[in-house]
């Protein structure tokens, strides 16, 4: 087990090239599985959770492997097997699009009940609800989602809530089903728009990613395709707030700044200089910022993913701040941590109070409670008062590639060592 040692108050400057969309990579990756060919992704993000899932696709016979730095070849003429088994996705939530994919070219899927972070439960009663609309039998035995259908029929699908897991497992299992499917209320995030592309390359017919109401007319047959993922909304966010927080002059480079509009107005909102350029994005920090009121909501509002390091940045900043968590109900478990660095947050079911307060971090051992609490304690340690040590970093392994490198070039003091260290 090995934990980062971040000694704080160093300014953070220069530049930093973000990499490919971790929630797009878990996505479409499964989805190179409804072709009997091969697809080679790029901008592929060395992660724990597409290690996770590249280790899952050889279990089940696809021929999957990084060629090159960031780019993935999947092979998967030779796949027979359908059941993904709790050792292969305990570590990750996004196994459940292996069902979805699975089911979409064999019109069968076993897959064990997913893992990933604990934030609040996640249903899938919306994923099971759109597979059986389309004419699968789905049951749980023993903790394994079994989906059958002798044959897959489109239809009209209405989401209750809007389900980005839902949105996507739909359309893979749609791909190639009798007629046409409409999925009504759907998610609208970046990664749905590109699961939707890729799919598209394959020869799909989708239309209307990006919007409320998805049509998806089946085809009889996909083939393989070169796809490049869009670059992480939620790392370009994260380096951000790093920089803002240290009162630095930080450039997040290989960005589509319509992705990041909803962090850059809070961001602007505090008074933080942000300049947007074509695919780069630069923030500047030298004036005191002011406390806000923030609410997380599905896109195009302020992502969930992004509430945590926000977090901590209002903290810091003088004056009361009020985050209300609209998506997951158990995401504020990270502020006792933040606690004991000195910061004063409240949380009453899903609000939080912070009474911010300037220099009031200071170093302590903490640990991540999950994948973005864990950045968010690496941000909180690069602004407080002496060390900060971070156990549970294979939260943080889940999501971001090379972090500490890219802050250690940006200026940080910080360090990756064995626990027992």
């Amino acid at each position: 087990m090995d934990q980062l040692i971040i000694n704080g108050k160093k300014r953070l400057s220069g530049d930093v090239s973000i990499n490919g969309a971790k929630n797009a990579a878990v996505a479409i990756i499964p989805a190179a599985l409804l072709v009997n060919d091969v697809c080679i992704i790029e901008n592929v993000p060395h992660i724990e959770d597409v290690s996770n899932l590249v280790t899952a696709l050889n279990y089940l016979g696809v021929d999957a492997k990084f060629v090159d730095n960031n780019t993935l070849r999947i092979d998967s003429r030779n796949m027979e097997n359908v059941c993904a088994d709790y050792d292969c996705v305990k570590g990750m939530r996004a196994s459940y699009y292996l069902l979805g994919a699975l089911l979409g070219r064999f019109n069968r899927a076993e897959v064990s009940f997913p893992g990933g972070c604990d934030f609040g439960t996640r249903p899938i009663d919306q994923h099971i609800k759109g597979f059986n609309s389309l004419g699968a039998e789905v049951n749980l035995e023993h903790g394994i989602i079994q989906a059958e259908a002798k044959e897959l029929v489109g239809t009209s699908i209405y989401l209750d809530v809007v389900s980005v897991g839902a949105t996507i497992n739909i359309m893979l299992a749609a791909v190639k089903a009798k007629g046409t499917t409409i999925i009504e209320n759907a998610a609208k995030e970046p990664h749905v728009v590109d699961t939707a592309n890729f799919l598209n390359s394959m020869g799909a017919n989708v239309k209307g990613a990006g919007t409320d109401v998805i049509k998806i007319t089946g085809v009889e047959e996909l083939h393989g395709a070169n796809y490049m993922i869009i670059p992480d909304q939620i790392e370009a966010g994260t380096y951000m707030i790093a920089g803002v927080i240290t009162g630095g002059d930080v450039t997040v480079k290989n960005v589509i700044p319509k992705h990041m509009e909803a962090i850059t107005a809070k961001l602007i909102e505090m008074g933080v200089k942000v300049e947007e350029q074509d695919e780069a994005i630069r923030v500047i920090a030298d004036e005191p910022l002011k406390s806000i009121r923030l609410k997380t909501l599905p896109y195009p509002g302020f992502p969930t993913d992004m509430q945590p390091q926000m977090a901590v940045l209002l903290a810091s900043v003088d004056g009361t701040s009020i985050i209300t968590e609209s998506v997951w109900e158990s995401r504020f478990q990270y502020t006792d941590q933040l606690n004991r660095m000195g910061a004063k947050i409240v949380v009453e079911g899903q609000l939080a109070v912070i009474e911010g307060e300037k220099e009031c971090l200071s170093g302590a051992k903490v640990k991540a409670t999950d994948l973005r609490a864990g950045a968010a304690m690496v941000i909180a340690g690069l602004i407080a008062e002496g060390a900060t040590t971070i156990t549970n970093v294979k939260y943080i392994d889940r999501g971001y590639e090379h972090m500490v490198e890219n802050l250690e070039r940006l200026g940080a003091d910080i360090k990756r060592v064995k626990q027992d260290a």
